[in-house]
């Protein structure tokens, strides 16, 4: 199947989101788990102890919807993590579309990886 653009283009509409780590231990904390907003480049990060579904809910919660508001589009890579239930049907009480980057085609979730250097 083709990839369909993103065609919103308002600030803080679409985020990318990814993890990076696992790093050394510090704190108890092994991961750090980074949203990027397509129009203005703006990057939230937070440590996490975890890579798991609850860290990311709990992070799009707190630090994305209540702060700058519900997205119209994420997009992750295909990461358990972000492909689940709990995301899906997070995503889904808040009419979030999800746009998940292809193995083959990882720029799909540029803004992301590019941060990172994947």
């Amino acid at each position: 199947m083709p990839q369909q653009p993103v065609l919103f283009c308002e600030i803080f509409d679409v985020w990318g989101i990814d993890f990076i780590g696992p790093f050394p231990i510090s704190n108890g904390y092994s991961y750090i788990l980074l949203v990027v907003d397509y129009v203005s480049k703006w990057v939230e990060a937070r440590a996490t102890k975890t890579n798991d579904a609850k860290a990311v809910v709990d992070f799009l919660k707190s630090n994305i919807f209540y702060q700058f508001g519900v997205p119209k589009a994420l997009t992750s890579d295909q990461g358990t993590h972000f492909c689940n239930r709990v995301m899906f049907s997070l995503l889904e009480k808040y009419g979030v579309v999800h746009r998940i980057a292809t193995p083959y085609l990882p720029q799909t979730n540029d803004q992301a990886e590019v941060l990172i250097g994947k």
